[in-house]
């Protein structure tokens, strides 16, 4: 293959993604903001995201943005999403030439309500986006276990190229054409993920955690198709694939952040204590004020907002939901 591959962010996912370069076959450069970052993972490690995994071997890691993004021929964004538009502002003036970006961030702006791709595009004109996402665990990726992922653009040729890029014996690319659906249900099944963990951790039972999942599902498919995306999307790997491995796994960070709510710990301690971004808490507001103005119901997205914002205690959410008036099981 020996195409040129640019990582941008230097955290689990951003590194287990350029392993997958590499496993097939690119040459991987990839960008880290600290040098004490960059400098581990050029030597085969990154002990503060991925303890205990040995990655890939030959992954150039640099903190100059100029110096990774030189001679790129697709470049994988892998930053918080609320920070998709500093660093890709950051970009865009080494950017001479149309050049191939799958946004791997799962999210929506909070102060602008845009999607990653509406933000891609304002603050980097050249850019040929597409979006990456799906069911997978930063550190299975990393160490090559098998996994499926979704490739959606507009542009079939933009998604072709990156497929190439990242595909291997242990990872499968698959295309779409609704970058729309897989960027809204890469931000819901986070916020129904943080849902599911509170459940959890208030010991509500496995029937409780399987209800938000199944019924969490539910909105987001309204949500997808209301803003024009396809009801097909959302059971695919970027929707109900992504959801079922997010809120049904400890491990996740978003669950795990739900567990500790759930459990009484206060939502800003837990915060403070994680070194790793969890997107559900900065999307679930986002999230509620799109369905509003789309007028639309999610009501455990409402739940979640109100337990993350305080105005209301885990065992009053349940209430509310558990008391709504009975209805039809109906997308």
């Amino acid at each position: 293959m020996n195409m040129k591959v640019t990582v941008i962010g230097g955290g689990a996912w951003g590194t287990a993604l350029a392993c997958a370069a590499r496993r097939a076959g690119s040459q991987t450069r990839l960008w880290a903001r600290s040098e004490d970052t960059a400098s581990a993972i050029s030597s085969g490690t990154n002990p503060s995201r991925l303890p205990g995994v040995a990655l890939q071997s030959g992954i150039e890691a640099t903190s100059n943005l100029s110096v990774a993004l030189e001679g790129a021929e697709a470049i994988l964004l892998a930053v918080p999403a609320q920070t998709v538009r500093e660093v890709a502002s950051a970009m865009a003036p080494l950017l001479t030439d149309p050049v191939p970006i799958a946004i791997a961030a799962k999210g929506i702006e909070r102060n602008t309500l845009k999607r990653m791709t509406e933000v891609l595009a304002e603050t980097c004109p050249s850019a040929q986006s597409c979006v990456l996402s799906g069911p997978n665990f930063a550190g299975e990726v990393a160490k090559g276990l098998p996994a499926a992922l979704t490739l959606a653009a507009d542009d079939h040729a933009t998604a072709e190229t990156v497929q190439r890029a990242i595909t291997s014996g242990s990872l499968r690319a698959y295309l779409s054409d609704d970058p729309t659906g897989v960027e809204i249900c890469g931000a819901v099944k986070n916020v129904i993920a943080v849902a599911a963990g509170v459940a959890e951790g208030r010991g509500l039972g496995e029937n409780a955690r399987a209800a938000l999942v199944s019924r969490g599902l539910a909105e987001m498919m309204r949500l997808v198709t209301a803003l024009g995306g396809k009801a097909e999307t959302v059971m695919g790997l970027a929707g109900a694939g992504d959801l079922i491995l997010t809120a049904m796994s400890a491990t996740s960070r978003n669950t795990s952040f739900g567990i500790a709510i759930g459990e009484g710990r206060s939502v800003q301690s837990e915060l403070a204590s994680r070194k790793a971004v969890t997107e559900g808490y900065w999307t679930t507001a986002a999230v509620l004020k799109l369905a509003t103005d789309a007028g639309i119901e999610m009501p455990i997205v409402v739940a979640a907002d109100a337990i993350l914002s305080g105005r209301i205690d885990v065992d009053e959410a349940v209430r509310g939901l558990m008391e709504r008036p009975a209805t039809s099981e109906i997308w």
